[in-house]
């Protein structure tokens, strides 16, 4: 699977305050540090950054490259500021994102063509985001798949992404987007590449519940044909089970279960008690993680102690 790196991002503070400071040594650490943990691309979050938007991202390439061969991926409203990284990129990069709005397509569709570029097209449109996984395919059919016929995109470089929402006051939408994934890859012939935000799905959970989240929630949409994720290359814990998917690795019980979790999802079957053994608090987590995703049980902050 592709893995694009998240962490240069500009709702960090950290990353705000070393874009504003063009403190190079803290971008190229953690730029460094994504490669090194696997990310084949490293997403450049700057914002709208309306202002100073193609000399920042300009800075930011150049810095980034000085210590990583990995691609890049732009990440900006501002059309100016990706066409600035897109100067100077070394490797096909990738523009994060385009919609189903039709100023936002005018806009980054012809960058696309011009530089060949791979693209994320978010499954939504001026009124938003559709609320079921049937509108979002409608998207992609009627919208964002002939635009790429259009401007020449072959579907390996066409990426979309049915856009991941929160389990907080959301959750109902966790299978939607699951959904959606599943059936994007069954609505054309090349089917087009499938992206999603992971960490969209833990936001405003507790920082110390959001890994676990996060991984459960990427083992299902593995199961369903996901093809990259917008993630924390650097969490140990869930690239261990990203390896425990992608090898079969069934040599521990939460592997088995793991497993399990994958081949049901695939087959549009639910994991049940049987599954697990209560007496293990690692699957028990999953369990109860599964219970949240799906929509069988309410999430509150305390839903792990209950």
């Amino acid at each position: 699977m592709l893995i694009i790196g998240e962490n240069i991002q500009i709702l960090s503070p950290t990353v705000r305050t070393a874009l504003d400071t063009r403190d190079a040594a803290f971008i190229q650490n953690l730029a460094r540090r994504q490669a090194n943990s696997g990310a084949q691309f490293i997403d450049l979050n700057i914002g709208p950054r309306k202002k100073d938007g193609p000399e920042v991202m300009s800075w930011l390439v150049d810095t980034v490259q000085a210590v990583t061969d990995a691609a890049l991926s732009f990440d900006t409203t501002n059309v100016a500021a990706i066409e600035a990284g897109l100067q100077k990129v070394k490797r096909q990069a990738m523009i994060n994102s385009t919609s189903a709005d039709p100023d936002r397509m005018a806009n980054v569709m012809p960058l696309v063509a011009k530089y060949k570029t791979k693209v994320i097209a978010l499954a939504m449109g001026k009124e938003g985001i559709p609320p079921t996984a049937e509108g979002r395919v409608e998207l992609a059919m009627n919208v964002l798949i002939p635009a790429a016929e259009e401007w020449g995109v072959p579907m390996e470089d066409f990426y979309v992404d049915p856009l991941t929402l929160t389990v907080v006051g959301m959750q109902e939408h966790a299978m939607h987007t699951l959904n959606a994934v599943r059936f994007f890859k069954q609505v054309a012939s090349p089917p087009p590449m499938t992206v999603v935000g992971l960490s969209n799905v833990s936001n405003q959970v507790p920082t110390e519940g959001r890994s676990l989240i996060n991984r459960t929630f990427l083992v299902m949409l593995m199961s369903v044909g996901l093809d990259a994720a917008i993630l924390n290359p650097m969490d140990e814990e869930q690239n261990k089970w990203m390896r425990i998917i992608e090898t079969r690795d069934d040599s521990t019980p939460l592997g088995k279960l793991l497993l399990t979790l994958y081949d049901r999802t695939a087959a549009m079957e639910e994991l049940t008690p049987d599954d697990v053994d209560m007496k293990d608090p690692e699957q028990v987590a999953v369990w109860k993680t599964y219970q949240i995703l799906t929509n069988k049980v309410i999430y509150a902050e305390s839903y792990l102690r209950i």
